[in-house]
């Protein structure tokens, strides 16, 4: 029987949630811009659309911005217009919780990784792990009460250099052990920017598996780039649970939105 019921009162009509499954999803929202040039568009609304139809517990977000000046007054009188405030408030559906912490200061505002949370959350830790000056990166840190469950959501944006992902994935390992309790189960989901699949190995050997659909199940994983993927760029890694599913929802809206697609994979507690 399919235990997916409505919210209780107090939350969007529309969303869901199982007693059982753990829904989370992961996308890289590419600072709600699109294009170059005179040909660049404001995606943010469209973003948040479609972030609320994705119907996830957990969303885990990069590339969101803080605030940026040039990009708030070139939007500023557009059709509905740059948001008020982060990204990361503005793009939570109703109902949920929003943590941001900033990975990089640029000229004219500030990005980094954000996560949307159905349930509630504690105390938000971030952990720098940038691996040289020309690109800053950090880890997201929420501990998340999932049915009376404490869980460890890391959010995560490698880098763009094989050598560095592989120092980001021991500090990760350094982190988690240093922080987490063993008994207690972690996701870390984001853009891993391993273009060549080779972190599975070790982030295996820091105790994280990568959440793949089990046999027999559909197992869509490209999410890069959005308009023809090939690359699957962005996922989520896991301690403590089974993934029953792996979806990514394609189709020109999606493809419009930003140069990823997002992840989303249904979880149960192992």
């Amino acid at each position: 029987m399919n235990s997916r019921v409505t919210r209780p009162a107090g939350f969007a009509p529309s969303t869901v949630y199982s007693t059982q499954t753990l829904r989370v999803a992961t996308y890289n929202i590419h600072k709600g811009v699109r294009g170059v040039g005179p040909r660049k568009r404001l995606e943010i609304h469209n973003l948040g659309l479609g972030i609320e139809a994705l119907d996830a517990d957990l969303v885990f977000l990069q590339e969101v911005r803080l605030f940026h000046a040039r990009e708030a007054r070139r939007f500023d009188h557009t059709w509905l217009g740059w948001p008020e405030g982060g990204q990361a408030e503005f793009l939570a559906p109703q109902g949920y919780e929003s943590a941001y912490r900033t990975n990089a200061v640029t000229r004219h505002g500030e990005h980094g990784n954000a996560l949307l949370s159905r349930w509630p959350i504690g105390d938000i830790g971030h952990h720098d792990v940038s691996d040289h000056r020309f690109e800053q990166r950090g880890l997201l840190h929420v501990p998340v009460t999932w049915q009376g469950l404490k869980l460890h959501a890391v959010v995560a944006h490698f880098g763009l250099i094989h050598a560095s992902r592989v120092r980001q994935v021991q500090r990760l390992a350094d982190f988690v052990s240093a922080e987490v309790p063993a008994g207690e189960p972690v996701l870390v989901a984001g853009d891993f920017n391993d273009w060549g699949e080779r972190l599975d190995g070790l982030m295996a050997e820091a105790g994280l598996q990568r959440a793949v659909a089990p046999p027999g199940q559909p197992g869509a994983r490209v999410t890069f780039p959005s308009r023809v993927p090939v690359f699957a760029l962005d996922r989520v890694y896991m301690r403590g649970f089974r993934c029953l599913s792996t979806m990514v929802p394609r189709g020109s809206a999606w493809a419009r939105m930003s140069d990823h697609l997002p992840l989303v994979v249904e979880l149960e507690q192992a």
